[in-house]
């Protein structure tokens, strides 16, 4: 199945299966505002926050960079989450 994302930080949209990650989605459309990392979910660089919609997460992410906590509030990284519904996201922000 293809859903929207819709990246807020860069202000653009494109489109994602459910078997592949929002990493792999933004990488492929050419657009959106990630850097590119181990897209293993072990160096954080890809550190997002879903606003809206329904995804999965099929990989472990490090704790080092994203915590129970945050992940609870839509706080991911982009490697190791597929969308289940039309996305909403924005570059995590860190304090």
């Amino acid at each position: 199945m293809l859903y929207e994302i819709t990246d807020l930080t860069a202000e653009t949209k494109y489109y994602g299966r459910d078997d592949e990650s929002l990493f792999r989605a933004m990488i492929k459309s050419g657009k959106g505002c990630i850097k590119y990392g181990c897209e293993g979910g072990g160096c954080g660089v890809c550190k997002i926050q879903i606003t809206e919609g329904e995804y999965e997460r099929f990989k472990n992410m490090s704790r080092a960079h994203v915590s129970e906590e945050e992940e609870k509030e839509g706080i991911v990284l982009a490697c190791c989450v597929k969308p289940k519904s039309d996305i909403t996201l924005a570059k995590f922000k860190k304090n």
